[in-house]
């Protein structure tokens, strides 16, 4: 009997640890995931190029919090979405808006619909030849 409730105590601690395991997996997806559009150098700074990225976030979800390497620049295409700044109040952001961050801020961007996708373009300078899995990076 001992050894089914063990059992029993072990695939519901599994399912509940796969579960926060793949949400926080999600979350960092959403720093990785994006369709590159275009890449050009950026003349008169030797190593850096800009980087044009179209991204996507689902319904009800979010980026996480992360920082940038460089700036960034976003224009809200469709939906909409909740920008999260550290230390400033949030911004509800709809088609046709843009916002920008600098390198090494925090922040976290959610999709502020939870049946509807927002996209968004999001054009970077970063330095030549950056993944776009190095262009965010979870904040610690």
């Amino acid at each position: 009997m001992r050894r089914i409730y063990l059992l029993g105590l072990t695939l519901t601690l599994g399912a509940a640890l796969g579960l926060l395991g793949g949400r926080l997996l999600s979350a960092q997806d959403q720093l990785k995931s994006g369709t590159e559009l275009k890449r050009i150098d950026v003349p008169g700074a030797k190593g850096m190029e800009a980087i044009l990225v179209l991204r996507e976030v689902p319904s009800g979800a979010e980026s996480s919090k992360h920082t940038q390497s460089g700036a960034e620049i976003v224009y809200i295409l469709d939906g909409s979405v909740t920008l999260e700044v550290a230390g400033k109040p949030p911004q509800n952001l709809k088609a046709g808006e843009v916002f920008t961050t600098t390198a090494g801020e925090v922040h976290n961007v959610k999709n502020a619909s939870p049946d509807a996708p927002a996209t968004a373009l999001a054009f970077y300078i970063a330095k030549k030849g950056a993944r776009l899995e190095d262009l965010s990076r979870p904040a610690k």
